[in-house]
């Protein structure tokens, strides 16, 4: 039997205080593998001089082109007019942003929110993307290709599923989402940019009648079902904020998660199961795709477009 090694990333590092303080907590203590960073958002200056005082090595950038919450709102750093709606903020939604983003307007931004981070000294270990607003799922207007260029530019790992997992509870349900991964991965391999084989996911908003305890359960079993290979899943830590639990939907859950990653029972279950917690310098080196003609043949038309 392979290793079954998994990356637990804290996402929307930067986001705001409540979930830096969360994720802050959660590096130091190296209860979770990594951190992606939102470049635009209100807490960034505070999350990046932390990463910049500690050096802080396992943190990604969070490729960040919607906002989506009425209480936290941010505009792109380049200000094209097509990143924003009326508001003048970046879109709620990823189907306003894949229907109205100018291609070169995004790349542009991406550009920047990359450049604003290293210019804090912070080389990023890795790169995703908020919402999967890259993916093109939302509208068929997918940004993968520009994404994965600049990550081979970069020299940076890139989180795309190879595989989708048949029991994922998101992923799973998404038609033509295999041909999202399938194009991906092969472009990926063309370009030389590593990925994890799975992105594992879960309900992030609070279903009915759902409670710590259940939830806890879940993420355990998860844990004895992980896919041989390089796994991801990702979390939004974040503390009990009485401003943030009023505001934002599913705060509550946030908090679950922040406390999932401090709880004794979880952490046996990864050691139990066998799992073997890494980050992204393994994918780096072990997340290369084998460079067969018809990912080439695939990869080239994907280039085109």
């Amino acid at each position: 039997m392979s290793p079954k090694h998994l990356i637990i990333n804290c996402d929307d590092f930067g986001q705001s205080p409540p979930m830096n303080q969360a994720i802050m907590h959660l590096l130091e203590e190296r209860k979770v593998s990594s951190a992606t960073i939102m470049v635009p958002a209100p807490g960034f200056e505070e999350a990046a001089a932390w990463c910049q005082r500690r050096k802080q090595a396992n943190v990604g950038l969070h490729m960040t082109l919607t906002s989506e919450f009425d209480a936290i709102r941010w505009a792109s750093l380049t200000g094209h007019p097509t990143l924003h709606d009326e508001s003048g903020k970046m879109h709620k939604t990823v189907e306003a942003f894949e229907r109205r983003a100018d291609t070169a307007a995004i790349i542009q931004e991406l550009i920047a929110q990359y450049e604003k981070l290293m210019s804090y000294g912070i080389r990023p270990s890795h790169v995703d993307n908020h919402m999967g607003s890259l993916y093109g799922i939302a509208a068929g207007r997918s940004h993968i290709p520009q994404a994965l260029k600049l990550c081979a530019k970069w020299k940076l790992p890139f989180r795309l599923f190879r595989k989708v997992h048949s029991g994922d509870p998101l992923l799973a349900t998404i038609p033509g989402v295999d041909r999202v991964a399938a194009k991906g991965s092969a472009l990926a391999g063309m370009l030389g940019v590593a990925l994890p084989d799975y992105l594992l996911s879960h309900p992030f908003h609070l279903r009915e009648g759902e409670t710590y305890e259940r939830f806890k359960e879940e993420m355990i079993a998860k844990m004895y079902d992980l896919p041989e290979g390089i796994s991801e899943t990702y979390i939004h830590p974040a503390v009990e904020d009485a401003r943030m639990l009023e505001m934002v939907p599913h705060w509550e859950k946030r908090v679950w998660e922040y406390k999932l990653m401090l709880d004794d029972d979880f952490a046996y279950a990864i050691k139990d199961a066998g799992v073997i917690l890494t980050d992204y310098s393994y994918v780096q080196e072990h997340g290369r795709a084998p460079r067969i003609a018809s990912a080439f043949a695939l990869a080239r038309e994907l280039l085109r477009k």
